[in-house]
């Protein structure tokens, strides 16, 4: 096995952090206004691969993730997983093999060598604070830097410290981390999330499957992510009920042991491509797609004048020279439009033939997008958080700024739409969540590339 931190440089050069200088100037250039027509393979799921991956320090033997994608928040994630001690070896996966280009990585924290999570690690990415969860109930001790990521909004992370103290561990806050002791180990508790919490609803279960007794989870989560997790942790050894319900029962067991499990297909992924089919028309296969993961956006996509067909091997979207139609949308919580779909949406509903309504519920500063969209010519206007957009004839291609992850991939929809050139700056962020996204685009007939300074 290699240990994971080992390959610190590449990973920083993937993030645009120290070493990345180069791959920070790279840009998407776009030349719109081609159909997409052919297949377009849906990879594993960021959003589900790495709670999976941190579920690996809850025991010292083996798990191994299927169906991993390849993508700068994955590897930082096995960064901060090596600071820990975590090993890992890794099985690629040909082309020829189909469902995207991820792979199978075998986890091993046999010996738990480090409970500290550094600020320099934490801040690039929010969800490595999950660690939190895992440490404190296997090592009875844990202390992380408060988290970073997308700035779209200011997500506490007080959903997380109040549950953990529900679960009986003493919770420190100095100097920029929260340092978690349980020395006695932790104890089942009934919590009731105040907020619907995706994050949190993965840490409370992580760190109640080794707790003594019966925790109850209220108000939780019921993402397909969510149920991933606990069907890993189940086959784990855990003892977890109710994933997918607002109520999650967890029996804690004294140990977990290694076992082997896939990452579900990437809905975030699937409804953005969808997206991108319903914008410039074509016929499009997304091989390996769920639609049972995104019932509420693939509707709205319908709405808007797409074809939606399920099929044996994933989704077949299409879309014939017919416009498109406004459509309403309001983000919420799973099974609720996806707020990490709202951008796409809005990219979508700037060549509408009338006005829509795009309201974001989840997070207070997620209309960034907004006026890199005016660039390209979309009318857009903002009011709290409602954005009303007026459809437009055309799009005219423009320099753009990626300002987060999901607003990145907007930009590109418009492109791919625009007449003329569209060159979106900083797409690091979207080297964070889509896997080999120019490949994809190039294979069904976009006119897409990556270009470096």
């Amino acid at each position: 096995m290699k240990r994971i931190s080992d390959s610190g440089y590449w990973i920083a050069h993937q993030a645009g952090t120290d070493s990345g200088k180069a791959l920070v100037m790279d840009r998407i250039r776009i030349t719109g206004g081609n159909e997409l027509n052919g297949v377009i393979p849906i990879s594993g799921a960021k959003n589900a691969a790495l709670p999976l991956m941190i579920a690996a320090l809850l025991t010292s033997e083996t798990l191994t993730l299927e169906n991993v994608p390849h993508l700068a928040d994955v590897e930082q994630l096995i960064r901060i997983l090596g600071n820990h001690g975590v090993d890992y070896s890794v099985n690629g996966r040909r082309r020829s093999q189909g469902k995207g280009y991820s792979r199978t990585i075998h986890f091993t924290a046999g010996n738990i060598v480090d409970t500290t999570a550094p600020y320099e690690l934490v801040s690039r990415m929010r969800a490595s604070f999950w660690v939190i969860g895992p440490l404190v109930a296997r090592m009875g001790t844990a202390k992380v830097s408060l988290p970073g990521g997308c700035a779209i909004g200011t997500r506490p992370v007080d959903l997380f410290i109040d549950g953990l103290r529900a679960l009986g561990a003493e919770i420190d806050i100095e100097s920029g981390y929260v340092t978690a002791n349980a020395k006695a180990g932790l104890r089942g508790a009934r919590f009731v999330f105040p907020k619907v919490s995706v994050g949190a609803t993965h840490v409370l279960m992580m760190a109640a499957s080794l707790a003594r007794g019966e925790t109850v989870l209220e108000n939780a989560a019921r993402e397909p992510e969510v149920v991933n997790l606990a069907d890993c942790l189940n086959a784990m050894g855990a003892k977890i009920s109710g994933a997918g319900s607002p109520t999650i029962t967890i029996e804690g067991v004294e140990k977990l042991g290694g076992a082997q499990i896939e990452v579900i297909p990437d809905r975030i992924e699937t409804g953005t491509y969808a997206m991108a089919v319903a914008m410039t028309g074509g016929d499009v296969l997304l091989e390996g797609a769920r639609a049972d993961l995104l019932h509420a956006a693939l509707g709205k996509i319908a709405e808007a004048g797409a074809e939606i067909t399920e099929t044996d091997t994933g989704i077949r979207v299409r879309r014939n020279g017919n416009g498109i139609r406004p459509v309403d949308v309001v983000t919420e919580p799973y099974p609720g439009f996806p707020t990490d779909l709202q951008a796409q949406f809005m990219a979508l509903m700037t060549r509408a033939n009338g006005d829509s309504h795009i309201t974001e519920t989840i997070f207070e500063n997620r209309f960034m997008h907004v006026q890199e969209l005016a660039r390209l010519g979309a009318e857009i206007s903002l009011s709290g958080q409602t954005a009303t957009v007026h459809g437009v004839d055309e799009l005219e291609g423009a320099q753009v700024m990626a300002t987060d992850l999901r607003a990145s991939v907007s930009l590109v929809i418009a492109g791919l739409a625009a007449k003329g050139v569209t060159e979106v700056n900083r797409v690091y962020h979207l080297d964070r969540g889509f896997e080999r996204l120019e490949e994809k685009l190039t294979g069904c007939g976009a006119m897409i590339e990556r270009v470096s300074d």
